[in-house]
């Protein structure tokens, strides 16, 4: 009896040793964060993995083995009538204070690293909806997402658009209560805007803008009702640097724009417009010289297409806006107004870069037009003209330019491919052939020895080889086996290649191919269907 109670007594010291009064009442940083994501009773639990820490609802797992004996053991201890609590602990260290625990390395980065690396974050994907929830993790972090430097871009569309008209009135006007806190207190730097579905509220909010945004530069409205000429003309007074404006696809009275141009039309630099029967007296107003410094124009149809035709004078367009850079006229019916015996030649448009006439109805833009527009552009580097059956190799042999980079030529969906030149096509390669990077023929109806022939420029250059070209359409074409190994063997930066429905390849070959890798399979291909020669 005796040395049972001798080895119960051993036993009791040792549980004591375990648990330490200092040890219970003082936590790590570990738990402190365990006890704060998921408090015990709150109805979550945690679970730990090697790359993240997940709060899955629920009760908690089953904690293990060790960890359920020692709060047995604690329980114990703390009973009353329980032997190991009569027995006289070691004497422990005065407990220390509590120590706030350490909360991570996002408090300790310097406010000026952190707003460059939202500036990243913001620069790539928009301030929305990162910001708001940024603001949300600590107050520093709310103090750096606050910073109105990094609200510069923002695109703002009621939540509830498409609903019907009461429920989207009602989602506008909740959006633009918080628009008049926000307004002042995060976009006074803003400079790029965009409304998307804004049905009524329109005009409230472009007031906003006017009186706390006055860094304002580019502004798009689409789809957007009820723009009156006082909005637009209060926006041009209180935004001084504003010089781009996008308006395609929204309702606006011909007469806001044109009162909008009066006022900021010596600084506007780009303008974007739909074509509809008010769009006659805006374009009025750029061919009388009220945009001197506009650089891009682009007039396209909205979704209900317009028959009625665009008369656009072309000489009286290069007077108006001498500036232009990026001239757009997409799926217009564009007839150009005839030039006449005594009519003298136009400025031209020195600056010009890219030219745009690509549609897919009638077209009226023949060699004549085409010269009239590029006779002063020698910097040209971008001419789209699909659709555009009048147009003929000879026609842009001629043209001035000599560093063009991308020619664009495709017919989709034209009936009149029949009545079109069937050669030609070498004399565009051979001026081009230095600088051509996207050169797109599909649908022209150039012979198989007319193909082979301007396809072969490429080859011929100095070293053999063409960097340049990176992207070659010839859906729909006469091209050749033999012709397409040979361009994709000079020209080794090839990315694109479509050879949908040319006839004269082989089956399973007619597609389109994305990337070099894809590429050099169609030259693999190609190489062993080409008969060898006897």
């Amino acid at each position: 009896m005796a040395s049972g109670a001798a080895g119960r007594a051993r036993r009791a010291r040792r549980r004591v040793r375990v648990v330490h009064p200092a040890a219970a009442r003082t936590r790590s940083a570990e738990d402190w964060w365990w006890d704060r994501l998921a408090p015990s009773g709150s109805g979550y639990h945690l679970l730990q993995s090697d790359s993240m820490l997940l709060v899955l609802p629920g009760p908690r797992p089953a904690r293990p083995r060790a960890h359920r004996r020692a709060a047995r053991r604690a329980q114990r201890l703390r009973s009353p009538g329980s032997r190991a609590a009569e027995a006289k602990p070691r004497t422990a260290p005065a407990p220390t204070a509590l120590q706030e625990p350490d909360p991570g390395w996002g408090y300790r980065v310097p406010l000026e690293i952190l707003l460059q690396i939202f500036g990243l974050l913001v620069a790539a994907d928009g301030p929305i909806p990162f910001l708001g929830r940024a603001a949300r993790v600590c107050r520093l972090w709310n103090e750096a997402a606050s910073q109105p430097a990094l609200w510069h871009t923002l695109t703002l569309s009621p939540p509830l658009a498409g609903r019907p008209a009461k429920s989207g009135a009602k989602a506008e006007k909740k959006l633009l209560s918080s628009l008049e806190w926000l307004m002042p207190n995060r976009f006074s730097q803003l400079q790029r805007l965009t409304l998307i579905h804004w049905k009524s509220q329109v005009h409230p909010v472009l007031k906003l803008v006017s009186e706390s945004c006055p860094r304002l530069t580019f502004l798009k409205l689409s789809d957007c009702h009820g723009v009156t000429p006082d909005a637009l003309i209060m926006l041009a007074k209180a935004c001084p640097q504003l010089h781009s404006l996008d308006i395609q696809h929204s309702m606006v009275e011909s007469t806001a724009v044109v009162s909008f141009l009066e006022e900021a039309g010596p600084r506007m630099q780009k303008l974007w417009l739909t074509y509809n029967s008010q769009t006659t007296a805006i374009l009025g107003a750029l061919l009388g010289s009220c945009c001197p410094q506009l650089q891009v124009l682009e007039v396209s149809t909205g979704l209900n297409h317009n028959i009625t035709p665009l008369q656009l004078p072309v000489e009286a367009l290069q007077k108006g806006c001498p500036q232009l850079q990026v001239l757009r006229l997409l799926n217009l019916m564009w007839l150009p107004k005839p030039s006449g015996r005594a009519m003298t030649p136009g400025p031209g448009f020195p600056s010009l870069e890219e030219l745009c006439l690509a549609s897919s109805t009638c077209n009226f833009v023949s060699n004549e037009v085409l010269g009239r527009l590029l006779h002063g552009s020698p910097h040209l580097r971008l001419l789209d003209l699909r659709g555009c059956a009048r147009i003929t190799p000879a026609g842009l042999h001629d043209l001035p330019c000599q560093e063009l980079e991308q020619l664009h030529l495709g017919l989709y969906g034209m009936s009149d491919r029949l009545t079109l030149a069937k050669e030609g096509s070498p004399l565009l390669t051979q001026k081009w052939c230095h600088s051509l990077r996207e050169l797109d023929l599909s649908g022209q109806g150039f012979s198989e020895k007319d193909l082979e022939q301007a396809l072969a420029a490429f080859s011929g250059t100095p070293g053999g080889s063409h960097l340049a070209l990176c992207s070659l359409n010839l859906r729909g074409t006469r091209v050749t086996p033999g012709t397409v190994s040979s361009v994709i063997s000079s020209c080794p930066g090839l990315q694109y290649l479509n050879l949908e429905s040319c006839r004269c390849l082989p089956r399973g070959l007619k597609r389109a191919y994305r990337g070099p890798e894809e590429v050099q399979w169609c030259l693999e291909q190609l190489l062993t269907s080409l008969p060898s020669p006897s």
